[in-house]
């Protein structure tokens, strides 16, 4: 217990440099590696299956954020609600916020499959599906939806890991998860002869076997947050905190549901079946590096939720800055890369030479403004992780709801399918600058802090 004590202690210690290399590589190693295995799913099933399984694939992304944002709605805010109880010694409160996660996703996890599961095909025809790709995408989701009480637990339990000092841990669950999808892949979609149905059931197996590892890994005593008698006994104090924490990344992936859908309606009425395979290539390899940058800010999370427990608001603005530097650099290689080889990242996906164009087309619009990007994500998630979940919300919302859905409204009217293509650059750089005008406000607000600290 004293060695997980003053594990936990050492965020407001150590070096930042040293806290974010160890916390956010391996959030960076999970996070790359889920992307991956989202990327591993689509390869195979748009090499094996065919483009408008690509196409009915790209369907199930909006439900595939809702589904998301109800487990960040738990996860992320419960994760949040851990840093700040360790930074304040409040290692009881800690344990039971443990507990809760486990119970509230089940509870949305059941909710959600039997709320959706019924009026799955609706659904699908209104994200913009056609009869030739709403069969591939139910086929995909009804095992999802099966599997999602799974999905949620383990996605849930991944943050808490992470929050209470085990990024390692974190990591060792995500690369098995993706490990283990990418060996039955192949076995289920070609072997089994199951196709894009055979992918879904691959991932829903590999998310089984890792949450039985993080079942144990809690279920061990000696370590400092661990499941125990009494801690699954919803509280309403930590309920609200959590749910409060995790609302700016609930709204900003059900707002992203609701993007995703226009989008694919957009590009259906404007290019077809096709342009929605499109967006389904570009949008898995703009994941991959915006997961990255997840990753950095997933490291940056219990640094900056501990100090600014700890009122330690030097080292506060030492890691944001330090997380908004890296988050850049990402950013600005995934510019370059979408600019400089399109065609040969988009070619892994599919053989189809059309669809290959228009990917390589689509991409090199979306990464316009991808330098900017990486600090206005690493921002809206420094205010969530230390409790300001007000700002976290205006920051999320007014690049996918105040910007990004009029430019979705208006411009296709005027450029067709290149109208919806430039909506997502445009909101990034407008979106940017009004991050920048809150983080320089809540900057100065740090610094009479500090000032005030040192005066007395």
């Amino acid at each position: 217990m004293m060695t997980h004590t003053k594990q936990a202690t050492a965020l407001g210690t150590e070096s930042i440099r040293k806290l974010l290399l160890r916390y956010a590589v391996p959030a960076i190693i999970a996070m790359t590696a889920a992307s991956l295995y989202n990327m591993v799913d689509s390869i195979f099933i748009g090499q094996g299956v065919g483009p408008m399984a690509i196409s009915g694939l790209a369907l199930t992304f909006p439900l595939m954020n809702l589904a998301a944002a109800f487990g960040s709605l738990v996860g992320v805010g419960a994760s949040t609600l851990v840093s700040v109880k360790l930074g304040q010694k409040d290692y009881d409160t800690a344990q039971r916020v443990l507990g809760n996660v486990v119970v509230l996703n089940v509870i949305l996890g059941v909710g959600f499959t039997v709320l959706v599961f019924p009026l799955l095909t609706p659904i699908l025809y209104f994200f913009g599906g056609s009869d030739a790709t709403v069969v591939y995408a139910r086929e995909y989701m009804e095992i999802i939806l099966y599997g999602n009480v799974i999905t949620h637990l383990y996605f849930g339990l991944n943050a808490v890991l992470r929050a209470s000092g085990h990024p390692q841990h974190s990591m060792y669950a995500t690369v098995m998860t993706v490990v283990i999808n990418t060996l039955l892949d192949p076995l289920f979609i070609y072997g089994f002869d199951m196709g894009i149905r055979g992918a879904a059931i691959a991932t829903v197996i590999a998310q089984t076997i890792s949450l039985v590892w993080q079942f144990r890994f809690f279920s061990n005593p000696h370590e400092l947050i661990h499941f125990h008698r009494g801690v699954f006994v919803l509280k309403r104090r930590i309920v609200f905190d959590s749910l409060a924490i995790g609302l700016s990344p609930f709204l900003m992936n059900v707002a992203a549901c609701f993007i995703v859908i226009l989008i694919n309606q957009g590009l259906r009425r404007h290019g077809g079946d096709l342009a929605i395979g499109a967006y389904g290539i570009v949008n898995r390899l703009v994941f991959i590096v915006l997961m990255i940058v997840m990753g950095l800010n997933q490291g940056m999370q219990p640094i900056a939720g501990y100090n600014y427990g700890a009122r330690l608001f030097a080292r506060v603005d030492r890691v944001l800055k330090l997380t908004i530097f890296c988050a850049t650099c990402v950013t600005t290689f995934g510019f370059a890369m979408g600019m400089l080889f399109p065609e040969a990242v988009v070619s892994i996906f599919t053989s189809d030479e059309e669809l290959i164009s228009r990917a390589a087309q689509g991409l090199r619009i979306v990464v316009i403004f991808f330098p900017v990007i990486g600090f206005q994500m690493v921002t809206s998630n420094f205010f969530q992780s230390i409790g300001m979940a007000g700002k976290s919300i205006i920051l999320s919302l007014s690049r996918q709801l105040l910007i990004l859905l009029p430019c979705l409204l208006i411009l296709p009217h005027f450029f067709g399918e290149r109208g919806v293509w430039f909506s997502m650059p445009t909101s990034d750089i407008l979106a940017s600058l009004i991050a920048l005008f809150m983080l320089v406000r809540q900057l100065r607000k740090f610094k009479r802090a500090k000032d005030n600290s040192q005066a007395d």
